[in-house]
């Protein structure tokens, strides 16, 4: 492969520096996805790196997937998609346009923890913490692996903390493996669908309520707490008083020693 021919889709902080990677490379996409503005984070940022493009080759939301954004991309002889926290399913159709395949970039260490609120999960079952850069199929974060680095995680970390650091995986992740993908000596690991373990966004709801009344290992309450303590507050976990509910967020700091003692 020469330059490749990409479109990008995204949203976070995450995906403002993969793109500006790419940037630096030499590599401009050939249109952007961005997400809806009522879930958007940092489209705007996005959309000012691709000031160059017209405004038609700017998708928002599901105009990717309609019969106006199909065209589009049809038209634009592609070889990637390359998807960075983008929120939104890619159908068959759009799946099979690209030359070479659509990439994800997830938060991660696949096979476990596919789909939402991945940092919480790993914190809640004890599953490894990292970052995967895979090609995706149509199940759901179950296409074959191009490269992934698993990260520890630390008796202090929230999902919160936990998430910053693995953001940083998931830069190093791009960097590392992109010189492949722009040879074309990508080297597949295919996944079983079978391994692993899958959360919907909606999970998280199950784990969230605290009842009082129930005794538990403090280390099982600490876990879920900190498993919970993202930076959305309706997130969080909660008890409740008099029909009054109470959220809770906790911050852990390791204790440091005075050198001498």
């Amino acid at each position: 492969m020469t330059v490749p021919r990409i479109v990008y889709a995204g949203d976070r902080d995450i995906s403002v520096w993969v793109l500006e990677y790419l940037l630096q490379r030499g590599i401009r996409p050939l249109a952007l996805f961005i997400s809806h503005p009522k879930r958007a984070s940092h489209a705007h940022v996005l959309r000012s790196l691709c000031a160059d493009l017209p405004s038609e080759h700017i998708l928002v939301g599901k105009a990717f997937r309609e019969p106006k954004g199909l065209t589009l991309l049809r038209s634009l002889d592609i070889d990637l998609i390359i998807a960075v926290h983008f929120p939104y399913i890619f159908p068959p159709e759009v799946l099979q346009i690209p030359k070479v395949g659509v990439l994800n970039l997830h938060p991660a260490y696949l096979p476990y923890n596919r789909g939402w609120h991945t940092p919480s999960w790993a914190i809640l079952e004890d599953t490894p913490a990292g970052a995967t850069l895979h090609f995706m199929d149509e199940g759901i974060d179950t296409g074959d692996i191009i490269h992934q680095k698993r990260i520890s995680i630390k008796p202090s970390d929230t999902a919160h903390t936990l998430y910053q650091r693995i953001k940083r995986a998931e830069l190093e992740v791009f960097k590392e493996a992109w010189p492949s993908i722009e040879k074309g000596t990508i080297i597949r690991h295919s996944q079983d669908p079978k391994d692993g373990t899958t959360h919907k966004r909606n999970d998280l709801e199950k784990v969230q309520k605290l009842n009082l009344e129930e005794s538990m290992p403090i280390g099982d309450l600490l876990k879920r707490l900190r498993a919970l303590t993202t930076n959305r507050i309706e997130e969080a976990a909660y008890f409740e008083v008099n029909g009054r509910r109470y959220r809770i967020q906790v911050s852990i700091f390791e204790e440091k020693h005075a050198s001498g003692n």
